[in-house]
């Protein structure tokens, strides 16, 4: 779990828009901190679409935890209005277009945090307009997207030819993530969502355009300009946008910090996303954020389909996987719903948390009938108890008694241990006592309830 996650803010925020000249951009403002913080992400991005990214979602949680964040989808991407493929907007027009959306969101002046493609505009705008810039952070950044002989890290224009050539080929298939997210490139799951992820933000013909234009970036003579507060955060095995790039543009802006973060991803959601947001936030609030205890009281909830293994036989690997794709949705709408929070997915089961078990013991319910209606029957298990935090999991006692108690259940049961069922005394819900087991693993016999009506 990260640090601040408990911090909840709407999951799927309101989305508004900002006329810039004559496009309409899309922009959301989440959370209530008291400084203001825009986030312009890498190449595209789609904002109702990446709140259905766990990853992202939390990402986007933990910055909302300490800010007033403000997103927006750039001109020819996402929910914006698309332009036509050979006029997409330079480097300019995008800063007016950050202009706009703070004057639309109310925001006098912002910390500007840019992610990849994303950086370059900012620390063009934090040149621009200081007055409207508390502060400049940048992750995964590059200054020039050409091999230079002064600039040796970027890709030659062979290569560039060599992506366009694949995203033209390729766009709307799976994405290769071997320098994009290599710590994931062996992840289905995640590879499937973020393939769809990105055709919803762009269509063939603006990637291969944003990617034309991306490849003209070169703000190297703009980096001397910058004079406001400004932390430069890279990975050091990032594959996509080297070390040295980092090096090269804290080096040129005047008393930058420049800090290296170990990993091999430039998505900046993926991997080690607390040590990243971390850093943020004491740069941005000037307060280092505080460790989480190792151990927390949680209800844990354990989800799986039953017949799943047959139900993968009988119907392919295909359609199979289209089914998984539809009770993924649907259970992590129901998470959304009660604030439960996804900590692991495997196969066709869940692992989630929550801050109190009633809520666990409705999700659970309301998991089993919406995919019920889809023809699909799942299990679950709820118990409560302390938990070991472990980064962005969980283990203990408590969730191998969760884990054992769902494995009690049969098709289309709830059952919850005595823990929950005498933490939830009048709540309304309502148990049948299925009587004293022993549970693997787990010292002792452990009475277990069939939640009968909630």
């Amino acid at each position: 779990m990260s640090a601040g996650f408990d911090r909840q803010v709407t999951v799927q925020p309101t989305t508004r828009y900002a006329r810039s000249g004559a496009v309409n951009i899309a922009y959301q403002v989440v959370g209530d901190g008291p400084r203001d913080l825009v986030f312009s992400g890498g190449w595209v991005s789609h904002l109702e679409a990446g709140w259905d990214e766990p990853l992202l979602a939390r990402f986007l949680q933990r910055l909302a935890s300490f800010s007033r964040l403000i997103l927006f989808d750039k001109r020819g991407t996402g929910m914006s209005d698309r332009v036509p493929d050979a006029n997409l907007p330079t480097l300019e027009q995008r800063m007016d277009d950050v202009r706009a959306v703070m004057d639309a969101a109310g925001s006098e002046r912002a910390a500007l945090f840019g992610h990849s493609e994303g950086a370059s505009m900012a620390i063009l705008f934090a040149a621009t307009y200081p007055e409207r810039t508390t502060a400049l952070v940048t992750f995964g950044a590059f200054a020039c997207r050409v091999w230079h002989p002064d600039y040796p890290w970027a890709p030659t224009r062979e290569q560039r030819q060599r992506l366009f050539d694949v995203v033209q080929r390729d766009w709307g298939g799976e994405v290769d993530m071997s320098d994009l997210a290599p710590s994931l490139a062996h992840d289905h799951a995640f590879r499937r969502r973020l393939s769809k992820y990105l055709r919803l933000s762009a269509s063939p013909g603006a990637a291969l355009a944003l990617s034309r234009m991306n490849t003209e970036i070169d703000v190297r003579n703009v980096l001397p300009a910058i004079r406001v507060p400004t932390l430069i955060l890279h990975r050091t095995g990032d594959r996509d946008a080297n070390i040295e790039e980092g090096r090269y543009i804290a080096a040129r802006i005047p008393e930058a910090k420049f800090l290296e973060l170990p990993g091999p991803d430039h998505m900046v959601w993926v991997g080690d996303q607390a040590a990243v947001v971390d850093e943020v936030e004491e740069f941005v609030t000037g307060i280092r954020p505080s460790a989480e205890p190792d151990r927390v009281l949680a209800t844990v909830l354990f989800t799986d389909i039953v017949g799943s293994t047959e139900r993968a036989s009988s119907l392919g690997d295909k359609v199979w996987r289209d089914v998984l794709e539809q009770h993924h949705a649907s259970v992590r709408r129901e998470l959304a719903n009660f604030r439960g929070q996804e900590i692991s997915t495997t196969g066709d089961g869940f692992l989630a948390t929550f801050d109190g078990p009633a809520r666990a013991v409705r999700c659970a319910v309301a998991i089993r009938d919406r995919l019920r209606e889809s023809g699909l029957e799942v299990r679950a298990g709820v118990h409560t108890g302390e938990c070991e935090r472990m980064g962005d999991n969980i283990g203990g006692l408590a969730v191998h008694i969760g884990s054992r108690v769902a494995g009690l259940a049969g098709p289309g049961e709830v059952l919850a241990s005595s823990t929950v069922k005498d933490l939830v005394a009048g709540s309304g819900i309502v148990f049948e006592d299925r009587g004293a087991h022993p549970l693997r693993g787990v010292p002792g016999d452990w009475r277990v309830f069939r939640v009968a009506g909630v």
